[in-house]
């Protein structure tokens, strides 16, 4: 019998693990795995703000978290994917490669999001990708003391970024600027510790500011008003990879490709999404939020459907649910917020030094996740039925 291909496209949080997952539950002679990245180590995007304020990450290298698995890393960049030939195209420094599978993990993730405001990509630095870090790095390296720090975004990112560059360089004029009020969604002791970090590292707040123009040294806001900002860092949001757009896959509105509840693309079952590049549902039908919490347990769902399905046994549902947003306010201080299952905050929350241990952990975690995707899973490889595959009808889903 002809090997099953199976190829991933993207090495963050959730390509790497469906990639380990999905090689460790099916027998080598039965299947290939082949995970496609530009890069080849992980990145921690989680700590993408630590790296651009100087700190140096532990380096990742795939070929050691993969060793003896069976998971074939390609580094390339995927320039095309034709869903109907089931080929990828991979760029790499001798040039350009097709690809054929049987079955496509797609999880190309995301990058920052302009939302088309002039001057922002030719004026501000992002910390969605680590050549963005290393980037804005070397700026904030090379700033005085004094100097203007403008953090746009008010969301989990800004908060990181804004506290660890303050904590930094507290010789720095560090700012942010929030559409709303600072930390809005979390519950009221979250808020009131967030402004309490804010107001002993000295940061500055512009709460109800829209960026309407970046420019070199100083924004725009909506209202007319200019802010300072020797350095502008944008964090106001993720923009998926526009690549799916481009294939016959079925997309929503802003890129993200419609999947059912195993992560199956509805338009192409030998097709999954998973991570940022996927519409997934959650609770009461709320669209998962673009984050590593979306994104691993979006994996796990793939990995096993996949597994399942070329193995004719019963495909496993993995539950999508919030369970806390995890907010590092720079290395010694911390929030743990509690929330609902869709991911509403509720009064209890985790502050202080404790919560910064707890987030630390979870980093920690996550990374090792990665390397080890089945822990604390019985796992034995099954062998692929004959002439089964990945886009086989649905399978009656079991609550594990």
């Amino acid at each position: 019998m002809q090997q099953h291909r199976i190829i991933v496209l993207g090495a963050g949080y959730a390509g790497a693990i469906a990639a380990g997952r999905v090689a460790k539950r099916l027998r080598r002679e039965d299947v290939s795995v082949t995970l496609v990245n530009a890069e080849p180590d992980f990145v921690e995007r989680v700590r993408m703000h630590q790296l651009a304020a100087g700190q140096d990450l532990k380096p990742r290298p795939f070929s050691e978290m993969f060793a003896g698995t069976g998971v074939e890393l390609k580094v390339g960049r995927v320039t095309a994917v034709d869903v109907d030939r089931r080929a990828v195209t991979v760029r790499d420094a001798d040039g350009e490669e097709e690809l054929a599978y049987d079955s496509l993990v797609y999880a190309l993730g995301s990058a920052w999001n302009t939302h088309g405001v002039p001057g922002t990509a030719e004026h501000a630095h992002e910390i969605a990708s680590r050549p963005g870090a290393l980037r804005l790095r070397d700026r904030l390296a090379a700033l005085a003391p004094g100097q203007s720090v403008l953090v746009v975004g008010g969301g989990l990112t800004g908060l990181e970024a804004a506290t660890e560059f303050a904590e930094a360089r507290p010789d720095l004029d560090i700012a942010l600027a929030a559409r709303g009020e600072l930390g809005d969604w979390l519950s009221p002791n979250g808020r009131a510790h967030v402004r309490k970090v804010f107001g002993r590292l000295g940061i500055t707040v512009h709460e109800n500011t829209a960026v309407a123009e970046v420019g070199a040294g100083h924004v725009t806001t909506a209202d007319g008003t200019s802010l300072p900002a020797a350095v502008t860092v944008w964090t106001a949001g993720f923009a998926v990879h526009p690549l799916a757009e481009a294939t016959a896959l079925e997309t929503e509105e802003n890129g993200r490709i419609v999947v059912d509840g195993t992560m199956r693309s509805v338009s192409h079952p030998d097709v999954y999404a998973i991570g940022d590049a996927a519409l997934v549902a959650g609770p009461g039908g709320k669209p998962l939020r673009m984050s590593c919490a979306s994104g691993v347990p979006t994996a796990w769902q793939a990995a096993d459907a996949i597994a399942a399905r070329l193995t004719g046994t019963k495909v496993p549902s993995t539950p999508l649910r919030y369970f806390n947003q995890c907010v590092s306010l720079g290395r010694k201080d911390g929030l743990i917020q509690y929330v609902t299952a869709d991911d509403r905050a509720v009064r209890a929350s985790l502050r202080g030094r404790i919560a910064a241990l707890y987030k630390e952990l979870i980093c920690k975690g996550a990374a090792w996740g990665v390397a080890n995707p089945t822990a604390g899973l019985i796992i034995r490889r099954r062998p692929v039925v004959a002439g089964r595959d990945a886009a086989a009808a649905p399978v009656v889903a079991e609550q594990r």
